[in-house]
This record gives C-alpha cells, structure tokens and sequence, in this order.
C-alpha cells in the first residue's frame, strides 16, 4: 500500500504541475495575447505550441509567451484563509466503488478516528424496487454557501478561500447548531475521549503531533467537540493527495483544483469540467442552494459487481479501530 501510495503522489505531483501550467497558460495568458499582438508586432520569429483550457493545440510566437512559476506554499500561510488562488473539489465517481472501505480505513488511521465516529461513510443506496442498488460514499460537502459556518455561535466552523470548511476545536464548545444545520449529516460529535494513543506517544517524545499542528487547521480531537472531514489540509500542504484517494483500489475519488480543471485519483489526470460534462455530474440537494465542493458521476457502465462489496457492508456503519 505504501508504495502504491507513493507512486500514486508523485503523478499527482507530475501531472498536476504540467496541466496545471498548460491551463494556466492556455487560459490567462492567451486571453491577453490578442490584444498584445495587435499593439505591436514584435515576433521572434520561433513558435511554440501551447495547449489551451479546451484541450486545442494552438501556435504561438515564443516572444508572447511568459513562464508561470507554481506558488511555493509554506506554514506561514493564514491558516484561515487557505491556500491564495486555489479551489479545491472532489469528484466521486459512484460507478467503480465496491465498497472495499480502504478510504474509511486509511481515513481512521490518519486521523485518529475510532468507534462510530468515521468521517467518511459508504451507503448501500438504490433508487426505487426497479433500479440496481450501488454503494455511495459520503462525507463532508464541503460548501461554497455552508449553513453550518453561518449557524456557529463561536467561529469556530470557519470557510476557506481555497474551498475548505474546517473546524476549530480548540474554539467549538459542542453546541451541535452545525450537526443540526448541516443538510448532508457529515458531521460526528465527539461523547468520549478518542483514542489517540499515537499522538500521546508523539507528544511523549517531546515532538509535534502529526496531522495535528495549529498550522495544519487542525488539533486533537477531544472530548465534546464535533469532527468531520477536512480533504487533509495537512497532505495538501505538501503537494499531496487525501488518503482516500490514494487508499481507494478502483479510483474512486478524483481530486484536483477547479480553477487549474484539473482532478486526478493518483493514475489518471482528466479535466474536471469535461468529466462533469460527459458523465453527467452532479451535486447533493442542489436545491438547497449549499453549492457542495464534492461532485458525484452516476453509477452507470459499471465497472464492479455490486455484491463485491456486500461482504464489507455493515448497516449501522460501525468502524474498526485502525491498525
């Protein structure tokens, strides 16, 4: 798992960076190139090829063209405002999930998470008596208009710039408003001390605790506090992918960056308004106007079995303790 992983981030990385400067080429410095061009014929003579954000091959002269150098993003960073110029998204694609629970595992592991508290929980859904069932994972929204933020007495829920909703624990007072605003019950409160043995044992050592410093947006969970799923700023920070992406065996889980249109579930990297367009993608109760970050693609054409993953399936959703 643990090469797969690694090997899983470093295309991530790769293709990432190389779309992500074509988009950001193709896109804004093209928009202005036109006019340039018109102002004043100043050509080098030497042409390059560029690719623009609707995947068209197009000539340029190299003498209108400037390099895009990627934002180095370091901890200093305001922990509030996220990450400047970003919009993070994920999009779920319901037609190769089988209900392995690799993400929820790997999910558990990286934070900490234990008993029936579980961020990320998969459904066995199934439309009418006439339709097939499917297996459909949910988690936090992640909203661009989050009810939860707006009811929260304390701030302790707050909204990112880069697209993230996250929680304060050192700020919730456990009033739960967030829990009974949130229209997608995503969020878990915490009745009893989690286990974090990992992290005492880190602390113990005199060291930081993974995952879990002021400068990652995230603490410790305690006692009376309310949890949810953060698209681990803490990995984001350097480059890389959630842990359930990267745990998912079917590439389930595509995540990327709206304004690059670009996502990838660590093997392949696709633009993200073209696969919303050809599959159909969709957001939860789009009517209540919360505008989710999280995007599903139908379970049609599917590639697994349904009954695949009856063997994992559990009703009330109960979670192992993580190795």
């Amino acid at each position: 798992m643990e090469k797969k992983e690694k090997k899983s981030r470093r295309k991530f990385l790769d293709k990432g960076l190389k779309l992500g400067l074509a988009t950001a080429i193709g896109g804004f410095g093209l928009s202005k190139l036109s006019s340039k061009l018109n102002a004043k014929n100043n050509d080098s003579g030497e042409k390059i090829e560029l690719m623009t954000t609707d995947g068209t091959l197009i000539q340029v002269d190299s003498a209108e063209v400037i390099e895009v150098i990627p934002e180095q993003h370091t901890d200093d960073y305001n922990v509030r405002e996220g990450m400047p110029n970003r919009k993070f998204v994920m999009v779920v694609d319901l037609a190769k999930c089988k209900n392995a629970l690799k993400c929820q595992q790997a999910c558990n592991k990286s934070h900490y998470i234990t008993g029936d508290n579980a961020w990320l929980k998969i459904y066995k859904m199934q439309e009418s008596k006439e339709t097939a069932p499917y297996w459909m994972p949910t988690l936090c929204q992640h909203c661009d208009k989050p009810a939860c933020v707006t009811v929260c007495p304390v701030d302790a829920t707050f909204k990112r710039k880069d697209g993230l909703v996250l929680i304060d624990n050192e700020r919730c007072i456990g009033c739960r408003f967030c829990m009974a605003a949130c229209p997608y019950s995503t969020r878990v409160f915490n009745w009893s001390e989690p286990d974090q043995g990992e992290i005492t044992m880190t602390m113990d050592m005199g060291e930081e605790p993974i995952h879990s410093s002021p400068e990652h947006a995230g603490l410790p969970s305690v006692k009376g506090t309310v949890d949810k799923c953060d698209f681990c700023p803490h990995a984001i920070q350097e480059n890389e992918l959630p842990h359930c992406v990267t745990a998912c065996p079917n590439g389930v889980f595509y995540f990327g960056d709206k304004y690059e249109d670009t996502v990838t579930n660590g093997e392949e990297t696709l633009r993200f308004s073209k696969l919303l367009n050809d599959k159909s993608g969709y957001r939860l109760m789009e009517g209540l106007g919360t505008e989710p970050s999280v995007y599903y693609l139908p379970p049609t054409d599917r590639l697994v079995n349904f009954e695949d993953g009856l063997e994992q399936y559990n009703e009330f959703q109960s979670v192992e303790k993580p190795e």
